[in-house]
C-alpha cells in the first residue's frame, strides 16, 4: 500500500516537471485549446466550458538575461522568471493568454509577452482593487461577461448554459477534494506534508481539472501514512511555485500545516454558488475569496484571517516567504510580523528571488528553529 500511495503522489510531482508535456498531450487528445494564466482571479470556468484548458504559467527559478531588455529589474523575480518562459518559447503551444490585473510587475510581463511572442488570444482583464465596494462584482461580472463574449469568438463556440454549469461544478468538486486534502494538515503529526500538498495544488493549476478530481479522490481514500511532523509553521507571501524552500524548511524540523498564497489554500477557498445566474456566481467567487495584500484595502481582513488560519492548524510560527520587490507584501509584513508578535508567534522573513540560495537560509531557518527547542 505503501507503494501504491507514494506513486500516488508522484503524480503530481511529475505533472509539474512535465507541464508541457502534459498540456501539449491534452491539446492532441481533445482538440481543445490552451490558454496560459498568469493569476488566480482569472475566472477558470468560463475558458474550461469553451473547451479550452487554463494553465497557469509558472517559472523554472533558473538564471537568465533574456528579460533585461524588456522588464525592469526591480520588478518581483517571478514576472521576470514567467515572462523567460514565454519569450524563450516554453509555451509556444499555448493557444492564447488571458491575464487578470493582479499588479503591474505581472502586466509588463503579459504585454512584452503577447508584443514579442504573439498568440491567437490574447486578454487583458481588469479586477477592481477595492473588492470589498458594493460595486465590485457587478464590475468584475462585466469583464467576466467580456472574457466569455471574447472567447467564443476565439473559439468559434458557444458558452452554452449546461457547459457553464459542468465546469462549475468540476472545479467546486477540485476545491472540496483540496479542501478535504488540507483537513489531513491539521493533525499533529500531519498526514500530508506542506511540499506534498504544495504540489498538488500546483498540479491542479496546470492539468484538466476532471483527471484531477480523479486523483485526488484515489488518494484521498488511500491517504499516506502520517509524516515525521515537526515544528508546525506557517507559509505567508507572494506568489510561490517553489517547492524546494518549502521542502527545505521541511528538511530541517519544521512542518509547514498551512500556507497562505495564490498557489495554495487562496486558489481553492470557497465553490461558486449555484444559486442564480451561473457568471454572476463566478465573478462573486473570485472577489469574495480572500484577497491578496493588492486588494486588502478599505477594511483590513488580512489579520484576523491569517490569525484564525494559525490557530485552525495548530501553528507555532509563521515563515514570510516573499518575492523579493514586491510591495503589495513588503507593505503588509510590518503589520503581521507585530499581530503575529502579540499572539506569541515567532516569524522569520525569507526573500525570495529567481534562484534560491539554499545555503544561506539553510543557516537562517536552523537559527530560527532554535526558538522552538
Amino acid at each position: 500500500m505503501a507503494t501504491a500511495q507514494t506513486a500516488a503522489l508522484d503524480r503530481f510531482s511529475h505533472t509539474i516537471k512535465e507541464r508541457h508535456a502534459y498540456a501539449q498531450a491534452w491539446k492532441e487528445r481533445t482538440g481543445g485549446k490552451v490558454a496560459g494564466y498568469f493569476c488566480s482571479y482569472v475566472p477558470e470556468e468560463v475558458l474550461y466550458a469553451l473547451r479550452v484548458l487554463p494553465v497557469r504559467v509558472l517559472g523554472t527559478h533558473e538564471p537568465q538575461d533574456l528579460t533585461e531588455r524588456h522588464i525592469f529589474g526591480m520588478f518581483c523575480p517571478y514576472s521576470r522568471d514567467v515572462l523567460f518562459q514565454g519569450l524563450s518559447g516554453r509555451y509556444d503551444y499555448a493557444d492564447g493568454l488571458v491575464f487578470a490585473h493582479c499588479c503591474p510587475h505581472i502586466r509588463q510581463s503579459f504585454e512584452s509577452w503577447r508584443i514579442h511572442r504573439p498568440v491567437q488570444f490574447s486578454h487583458l482583464m481588469w479586477v477592481p482593487s477595492l473588492v470589498q465596494s458594493p460595486h465590485a462584482v457587478p464590475f468584475f461580472e462585466d469583464g467576466v461577461r467580456k472574457l466569455a463574449a471574447a472567447a467564443e469568438r476565439w473559439t468559434g463556440r458557444r458558452l452554452a448554459d449546461d457547459a457553464l454549469s459542468g465546469a462549475v461544478d468540476t472545479y467546486n468538486l477540485n476545491r472540496r477534494l483540496l479542501a478535504q486534502l488540507y483537513e489531513l494538515r491539521k493533525p499533529d503529526p500531519p498526514i500530508i506534508t506542506g511540499t506534498q500538498a504544495m504540489e498538488i495544488v500546483i498540479a491542479s493549476t496546470l492539468m484538466d481539472k476532471a483527471e484531477h478530481n480523479q486523483w485526488l479522490q484515489e488518494l484521498l481514500a488511500h491517504p499516506p501514512q502520517p509524516s515525521a511532523g515537526g515544528v508546525r509553521l506557517m507559509a505567508v507571501g507572494s506568489e510561490n511555485d517553489d517547492t524546494g524552500i518549502i521542502a527545505l524548511l521541511e528538511s530541517l524540523g519544521a512542518a509547514v500545516v498551512i500556507e497562505d498564497n495564490c498557489l495554495g489554500n487562496r486558489y481553492f477557498y470557497e465553490e461558486v454558488s449555484r444559486d442564480g445566474d451561473l457568471l454572476s456566481a463566478v465573478a462573486a467567487r473570485y472577489l469574495e475569496k480572500p484577497p491578496c495584500p493588492q486588494r486588502d484595502i478599505g477594511p483590513r481582513i488580512r489579520a484576523d484571517y491569517l490569525t484564525g488560519l494559525a490557530r485552525d492548524y495548530g501553528v507555532q510560527g509563521v515563515v514570510f516567504l516573499r518575492q523579493k520587490f514586491c510591495d503589495p507584501h513588503a507593505y503588509e509584513t510590518p503589520i503581521l510580523q507585530q499581530t503575529f508578535k502579540d499572539q506569541g508567534l515567532p516569524t522569520l522573513l525569507l526573500e525570495l528571488d529567481v534562484t534560491t540560495p539554499y545555503g544561506q537560509y539553510k543557516t537562517r531557518i536552523e537559527a530560527f528553529m532554535e526558538l522552538f527547542l
